[in-house]
Protein backbone atom coordinates (compact mmCIF):
# COMPACT_ATOMS: atom_id res chain seq x y z
CA UNK A 1 0.00 0.00 0.00
CA UNK A 2 1.28 3.53 -0.84
CA UNK A 3 0.23 6.28 0.96
CA UNK A 4 -1.13 9.26 -0.25
CA UNK A 5 -2.45 12.39 -0.48
CA UNK A 6 -4.98 14.19 -3.15
CA UNK A 7 -6.45 18.09 -2.83
CA UNK A 8 -9.22 19.19 -4.90
CA UNK A 9 -9.00 22.82 -4.91
CA UNK A 10 -12.75 23.94 -6.57
CA UNK A 11 -14.59 27.26 -6.69
CA UNK A 12 -16.69 27.39 -3.45
CA UNK A 13 -13.98 24.64 -1.52
CA UNK A 14 -10.83 22.49 -1.00
CA UNK A 15 -10.83 19.08 0.18
CA UNK A 16 -8.33 16.59 1.46
CA UNK A 17 -7.85 13.38 0.71
CA UNK A 18 -5.35 11.08 2.71
CA UNK A 19 -5.21 6.98 1.83
CA UNK A 20 -3.75 4.07 1.70
CA UNK A 21 -4.41 2.68 -1.78
CA UNK A 22 -2.60 -0.83 -3.58
CA UNK A 23 -2.07 0.68 -7.04
CA UNK A 24 -2.63 -3.08 -8.14
CA UNK A 25 -6.02 -3.34 -7.47
CA UNK A 26 -6.99 0.36 -6.76
CA UNK A 27 -8.39 -0.44 -3.52
CA UNK A 28 -7.77 2.90 -1.47
CA UNK A 29 -8.40 3.01 2.73
CA UNK A 30 -9.30 6.58 3.40
CA UNK A 31 -7.37 8.00 7.00
CA UNK A 32 -8.40 11.21 6.37
CA UNK A 33 -11.32 13.07 4.67
CA UNK A 34 -12.12 16.95 5.43
CA UNK A 35 -13.25 20.40 3.47
CA UNK A 36 -13.74 23.35 4.20
CA UNK A 37 -15.58 26.32 2.08
CA UNK A 38 -13.34 28.73 1.10
CA UNK A 39 -15.16 30.60 -1.63
CA UNK A 40 -11.70 30.72 -3.50
CA UNK A 41 -14.35 31.82 -6.67
CA UNK A 42 -15.72 34.57 -4.92
CA UNK A 43 -16.20 37.11 -8.28
CA UNK A 44 -14.51 35.64 -10.44
CA UNK A 45 -17.23 35.53 -12.84
CA UNK A 46 -17.62 39.09 -12.71
CA UNK A 47 -14.06 40.70 -12.55
CA UNK A 48 -11.74 37.63 -13.77
CA UNK A 49 -9.69 37.74 -10.95
CA UNK A 50 -9.48 36.08 -7.86
CA UNK A 51 -10.00 38.43 -5.05
CA UNK A 52 -7.14 38.47 -1.73
CA UNK A 53 -9.77 37.96 1.09
CA UNK A 54 -10.54 34.16 -1.28
CA UNK A 55 -6.73 33.52 -1.57
CA UNK A 56 -6.29 34.25 2.12
CA UNK A 57 -9.16 31.45 2.96
CA UNK A 58 -7.35 28.67 0.70
CA UNK A 59 -3.93 29.73 2.09
CA UNK A 60 -5.09 29.07 5.77
CA UNK A 61 -6.72 25.71 4.61
CA UNK A 62 -3.78 25.01 2.79
CA UNK A 63 -1.24 25.59 6.05
CA UNK A 64 -3.95 23.41 8.11
CA UNK A 65 -3.69 20.42 5.10
CA UNK A 66 -0.23 20.45 5.36
CA UNK A 67 -0.21 19.46 9.07
CA UNK A 68 -2.03 16.73 8.30
CA UNK A 69 -0.44 15.14 5.48
CA UNK A 70 2.66 15.99 7.37
CA UNK A 71 1.56 14.40 10.50
CA UNK A 72 0.25 11.21 8.55
CA UNK A 73 3.37 10.56 6.74
CA UNK A 74 1.53 10.82 3.02
CA UNK A 75 4.54 9.86 0.70
CA UNK A 76 2.81 11.62 -2.37
CA UNK A 77 1.17 14.60 -3.13
CA UNK A 78 -1.11 16.18 -5.90
CA UNK A 79 -2.85 19.11 -5.65
CA UNK A 80 -5.53 19.74 -8.09
CA UNK A 81 -7.13 23.13 -9.20
CA UNK A 82 -10.75 23.29 -11.24
CA UNK A 83 -12.81 25.93 -11.96
CA UNK A 84 -12.37 29.23 -10.59
CA UNK A 85 -8.44 29.00 -11.15
CA UNK A 86 -8.61 28.54 -14.84
CA UNK A 87 -10.53 31.49 -15.36
CA UNK A 88 -8.44 34.20 -13.09
CA UNK A 89 -6.60 36.58 -14.57
CA UNK A 90 -4.02 36.38 -11.83
CA UNK A 91 -3.65 32.69 -10.51
CA UNK A 92 -0.34 33.08 -10.30
CA UNK A 93 -0.31 34.31 -7.08
CA UNK A 94 -2.72 31.01 -6.28
CA UNK A 95 0.14 29.17 -7.38
CA UNK A 96 2.69 30.91 -5.73
CA UNK A 97 0.97 30.57 -2.37
CA UNK A 98 0.50 26.86 -2.93
CA UNK A 99 3.83 25.90 -3.99
CA UNK A 100 4.98 27.83 -0.81
CA UNK A 101 3.13 26.46 1.64
CA UNK A 102 2.72 22.39 0.85
CA UNK A 103 6.07 22.69 -2.15
CA UNK A 104 4.23 20.96 -5.30
CA UNK A 105 2.44 23.59 -7.95
CA UNK A 106 -0.90 22.99 -8.16
CA UNK A 107 -2.37 21.35 -11.71
CA UNK A 108 -4.54 23.36 -13.44
CA UNK A 109 -6.57 20.92 -15.03
CA UNK A 110 -9.12 21.03 -17.68
CA UNK A 111 -12.53 20.50 -17.52
CA UNK A 112 -12.54 16.90 -19.65
CA UNK A 113 -9.62 15.74 -16.82
CA UNK A 114 -11.65 17.03 -14.16
CA UNK A 115 -14.48 14.93 -15.33
CA UNK A 116 -12.60 11.95 -15.66
CA UNK A 117 -11.28 11.56 -12.39
CA UNK A 118 -14.80 12.17 -10.85
CA UNK A 119 -16.17 9.11 -13.07
CA UNK A 120 -12.78 6.98 -12.26
CA UNK A 121 -13.60 8.29 -8.36
CA UNK A 122 -17.00 8.01 -8.44
CA UNK A 123 -17.73 4.23 -10.09
CA UNK A 124 -14.93 2.57 -8.51
CA UNK A 125 -17.17 0.80 -6.29
CA UNK A 126 -20.04 0.56 -8.91
CA UNK A 127 -19.74 -3.00 -10.87
CA UNK A 128 -22.63 -3.29 -12.28
CA UNK A 129 -22.88 -3.72 -16.39
CA UNK A 130 -25.33 -0.02 -16.60
CA UNK A 131 -24.14 2.71 -18.57
CA UNK A 132 -23.38 5.42 -15.97
CA UNK A 133 -24.25 9.43 -16.40
CA UNK A 134 -21.49 11.06 -13.68
CA UNK A 135 -22.08 14.47 -13.05
CA UNK A 136 -20.68 16.43 -10.39
CA UNK A 137 -22.25 19.72 -9.58
CA UNK A 138 -19.61 22.34 -8.29
CA UNK A 139 -19.15 26.05 -7.62
CA UNK A 140 -18.59 27.32 -11.16
CA UNK A 141 -18.79 24.21 -13.78
CA UNK A 142 -20.09 20.67 -13.64
CA UNK A 143 -18.89 18.22 -15.51
CA UNK A 144 -21.14 15.16 -17.09
CA UNK A 145 -19.04 11.93 -17.70
CA UNK A 146 -20.48 8.85 -19.59
CA UNK A 147 -19.04 5.49 -19.51
CA UNK A 148 -18.95 2.18 -17.70
CA UNK A 149 -15.36 0.50 -16.82
CA UNK A 150 -14.16 3.23 -18.84
CA UNK A 151 -15.03 6.87 -20.28
CA UNK A 152 -16.82 6.92 -23.00
CA UNK A 153 -17.57 10.96 -23.80
CA UNK A 154 -17.28 13.74 -21.40
CA UNK A 155 -17.57 17.17 -21.24
CA UNK A 156 -17.54 20.32 -18.64
CA UNK A 157 -19.59 23.55 -18.85
CA UNK A 158 -20.05 26.68 -17.26
CA UNK A 159 -22.62 25.79 -14.41
CA UNK A 160 -22.25 25.72 -10.96
CA UNK A 161 -24.15 27.22 -8.23
CA UNK A 162 -21.49 29.75 -6.79
CA UNK A 163 -21.34 31.22 -10.97
CA UNK A 164 -24.85 31.23 -11.09
CA UNK A 165 -26.04 32.64 -7.83
CA UNK A 166 -23.28 35.90 -8.36
CA UNK A 167 -24.62 35.91 -12.16
CA UNK A 168 -28.75 35.89 -11.18
CA UNK A 169 -29.79 35.99 -7.83
CA UNK A 170 -30.50 39.63 -5.73
CA UNK A 171 -33.07 38.72 -3.67
CA UNK A 172 -33.99 36.35 -0.81
CA UNK A 173 -36.09 34.50 -2.20
CA UNK A 174 -35.27 34.70 -5.65
CA UNK A 175 -37.47 36.31 -7.27
CA UNK A 176 -39.55 33.96 -10.33
CA UNK A 177 -37.10 36.13 -12.86
CA UNK A 178 -34.20 35.37 -11.18
CA UNK A 179 -34.76 31.96 -11.28
CA UNK A 180 -35.96 31.39 -15.07
CA UNK A 181 -32.92 33.20 -15.49
CA UNK A 182 -30.87 30.41 -13.88
CA UNK A 183 -32.72 27.83 -15.50
CA UNK A 184 -32.36 29.40 -18.75
CA UNK A 185 -28.65 29.24 -18.17
CA UNK A 186 -28.42 25.83 -17.14
CA UNK A 187 -30.87 24.43 -20.20
CA UNK A 188 -28.89 26.56 -22.27
CA UNK A 189 -25.42 24.57 -20.51
CA UNK A 190 -26.92 21.19 -21.05
CA UNK A 191 -27.33 21.71 -24.68
CA UNK A 192 -23.99 22.12 -24.72
CA UNK A 193 -23.11 19.30 -23.13
CA UNK A 194 -25.48 17.15 -25.28
CA UNK A 195 -23.71 17.90 -28.48
CA UNK A 196 -20.26 15.68 -26.74
CA UNK A 197 -22.31 13.31 -23.85
CA UNK A 198 -25.39 11.62 -24.87
CA UNK A 199 -26.60 12.17 -21.89
CA UNK A 200 -30.23 10.36 -22.81
CA UNK A 201 -28.62 7.21 -22.81
CA UNK A 202 -27.86 7.14 -19.35
CA UNK A 203 -28.81 3.88 -17.50
CA UNK A 204 -27.96 5.26 -14.25
CA UNK A 205 -27.10 8.85 -13.14
CA UNK A 206 -24.55 9.24 -10.43
CA UNK A 207 -24.46 12.74 -7.99
CA UNK A 208 -21.43 14.57 -7.01
CA UNK A 209 -20.70 17.39 -5.01
CA UNK A 210 -22.30 19.18 -2.12
CA UNK A 211 -25.08 20.34 -3.40
CA UNK A 212 -25.92 16.86 -4.16
CA UNK A 213 -25.11 15.43 -1.14
CA UNK A 214 -27.21 18.42 0.86
CA UNK A 215 -30.50 17.31 -1.10
CA UNK A 216 -29.99 13.76 -0.12
CA UNK A 217 -29.37 14.28 3.76
CA UNK A 218 -32.57 17.03 3.56
CA UNK A 219 -34.46 14.41 1.68
CA UNK A 220 -33.65 11.22 4.01
CA UNK A 221 -34.40 13.58 7.18
CA UNK A 222 -30.47 13.50 8.77
CA UNK A 223 -29.97 15.87 11.84
CA UNK A 224 -26.74 15.79 10.58
CA UNK A 225 -24.01 15.20 8.22
CA UNK A 226 -23.03 11.87 7.83
CA UNK A 227 -21.00 10.74 5.12
CA UNK A 228 -21.68 7.07 5.45
CA UNK A 229 -25.22 7.30 5.61
CA UNK A 230 -25.48 9.51 2.12
CA UNK A 231 -22.66 7.68 0.44
CA UNK A 232 -25.17 5.48 -2.09
CA UNK A 233 -28.11 6.65 -0.77
CA UNK A 234 -30.72 7.11 -3.42
CA UNK A 235 -33.18 10.20 -4.04
CA UNK A 236 -35.97 10.09 -6.46
CA UNK A 237 -36.91 12.51 -9.04
CA UNK A 238 -39.96 13.21 -7.10
CA UNK A 239 -38.13 14.33 -4.11
CA UNK A 240 -35.62 16.54 -5.57
CA UNK A 241 -38.61 18.64 -7.12
CA UNK A 242 -39.99 19.27 -3.45
CA UNK A 243 -36.76 19.84 -2.06
CA UNK A 244 -36.32 22.21 -4.72
CA UNK A 245 -39.76 24.03 -4.18
CA UNK A 246 -39.07 24.28 -0.39
CA UNK A 247 -35.65 25.81 -0.99
CA UNK A 248 -36.88 28.37 -3.43
CA UNK A 249 -39.17 29.64 -0.88
CA UNK A 250 -37.29 29.60 2.17
CA UNK A 251 -35.15 32.53 3.73
CA UNK A 252 -31.89 32.48 4.27
CA UNK A 253 -32.34 32.22 7.77
CA UNK A 254 -34.41 29.01 7.25
CA UNK A 255 -31.70 27.82 4.92
CA UNK A 256 -29.43 27.80 7.38
CA UNK A 257 -31.62 25.76 10.06
CA UNK A 258 -31.70 23.20 8.16
CA UNK A 259 -29.26 20.52 10.41
CA UNK A 260 -27.58 19.10 7.56
CA UNK A 261 -26.72 22.63 5.68
CA UNK A 262 -23.29 23.57 5.77
CA UNK A 263 -22.61 27.50 6.64
CA UNK A 264 -20.88 27.65 3.39
CA UNK A 265 -23.87 26.80 0.90
CA UNK A 266 -26.41 28.40 2.24
CA UNK A 267 -26.32 31.51 0.13
CA UNK A 268 -25.99 29.27 -3.05
CA UNK A 269 -28.39 26.17 -2.33
CA UNK A 270 -30.89 27.17 -4.49
CA UNK A 271 -28.83 27.54 -7.62
CA UNK A 272 -27.37 24.35 -7.32
CA UNK A 273 -30.84 22.56 -6.37
CA UNK A 274 -32.22 24.11 -9.99
CA UNK A 275 -28.92 23.05 -11.32
CA UNK A 276 -29.93 19.48 -10.05
CA UNK A 277 -33.68 19.37 -10.89
CA UNK A 278 -32.32 20.37 -14.50
CA UNK A 279 -30.28 17.47 -15.02
CA UNK A 280 -33.00 15.10 -13.51
CA UNK A 281 -35.66 16.16 -15.72
CA UNK A 282 -33.42 16.59 -19.08
CA UNK A 283 -32.19 12.90 -18.77
CA UNK A 284 -35.42 11.62 -17.35
CA UNK A 285 -34.16 10.00 -14.85
CA UNK A 286 -36.43 8.58 -11.96
CA UNK A 287 -33.98 8.77 -9.39
CA UNK A 288 -30.16 9.88 -8.33
CA UNK A 289 -27.42 7.42 -6.57
CA UNK A 290 -25.40 9.90 -4.19
CA UNK A 291 -21.54 8.72 -4.55
CA UNK A 292 -19.33 10.66 -1.40
CA UNK A 293 -16.75 9.31 -3.83
CA UNK A 294 -15.70 11.80 -6.76
CA UNK A 295 -12.85 13.75 -7.84
CA UNK A 296 -11.11 13.59 -4.76
CA UNK A 297 -10.83 9.93 -4.68
CA UNK A 298 -9.58 9.98 -8.63
CA UNK A 299 -6.85 12.01 -7.67
CA UNK A 300 -5.64 9.87 -4.92
CA UNK A 301 -6.07 6.59 -6.58
CA UNK A 302 -4.02 8.57 -9.63
CA UNK A 303 -1.27 9.30 -7.43
CA UNK A 304 -0.55 5.76 -6.71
Amino acid sequence: MTRVAGIDCGTNSIRLLVADVDPATGDLVELDRRMKVVRLGQGVDKTGRLAPEALERTFAACREYAEVIRGLGAERLRFVATSASRDAENRHEFVNGVVEILGVEPEVITGDQEAEFSFIGATGELHGSEKYLVFDLGGGSTEFVLGNKTVEAARSVDIGCVRLTERHVRHDPPTAEEVEAIRADVRAALDLAAETVPIDTAEVLVGLAGTVTTVAGIVHGHTEYDSAKIHHARISAEQIAEVTDRLLASTHDERAAIPVMHPGRVDVIIAGTLVLREIVERVGAHEVVVSEHDILDGIALSVA
